[in-house]
């Protein structure tokens, strides 16, 4: 047990998908593992553990945000023994031939600043995902989803007005903005861990379209199972 984690020695998978929404970890529970058990509810924010096709799998919410994402992560690998980590997670596409329903694949992760900064203090960190985990997602997600390889954007605000920088992350070939990738990247290199973000596209930041809330389910059933594919390839 964990200031944030309420889990006893041995409910927590080596394998971990990590939704923002504790509610999405739910969903993803019940429709994708056998027999999930509630595992943690502190501050409400929920994590089961099952089992897919034979393996033992914790899904676990981690909140909004790199600060929060940050949290659970050094908790989950520190103190739980996780090995394997996975964001599935919904982000806005920053290119044209980037749909809603899309599938991204976060090879790398800029952010302007995470929890981890004050630790790296002037370098420019490049956190990366795992090789091994992308290569397996890629392959996993043929016939699934349309699926897009490269740099994500980790932002610290929700709300931003930065128009000039989401003009230049385009520009620089950018695919998608989300909230937590390149903290949980920063984490696995430092812990030895792998990590990976499979990502829906749940609205586009050019065109301004967005996916209903009544289908967001729907469309991230792929992200799941290309997610869980991976893990054990």
């Amino acid at each position: 047990m964990t200031f944030h984690i309420g889990a006893r020695a041995g409910d927590i998978a080596e394998t971990v998908l990590l939704p923002g929404d504790p509610y999405r970890a739910r969903w993803a529970a019940e429709n994708f593992l056998g027999s999930p058990v509630l595992v943690n509810e502190v501050r409400g924010m929920l994590g089961y553990t099952g089992t897919w096709r034979g393996h033992r799998v914790t899904i676990h919410g981690t909140g909004m945000g790199m600060p929060s994402m940050s949290i659970y992560a050094n908790e989950l690998i520190r103190d739980y023994g996780a090995k394997t980590l996975i964001r599935i997670g919904s982000a806005g596409a920053l290119q044209p031939h980037i749909k809603v329903r899309d599938v991204v694949l976060g090879m790398a992760a800029s952010t302007l600043g995470s929890p981890s900064r004050s630790i790296l203090r002037e370098l420019n960190y490049a956190p990366t995902a795992d090789f091994g985990l992308l290569a397996a997602a890629h392959a996993a997600a043929q016939g699934k989803a349309p699926v897009h390889v490269g740099m994500i954007y980790s932002s610290d605000t929700f709300y931003d007005e930065r128009q000039d920088l989401s003009d230049a992350l385009q520009r620089h070939g950018c695919l998608a903005v989300e909230m937590e990738a390149a903290e949980l990247y920063t984490l696995a290199a430092r812990y030895g861990a792998r990590a990976l973000a499979v990502l829906t596209i749940s609205d586009h930041i050019l065109t301004q379209e967005a996916l209903p809330a009544d289908q967001r389910e729907r469309s991230f059933g792929a992200m799941v199972e290309i997610a869980l594919e991976a893990a054990f390839a």
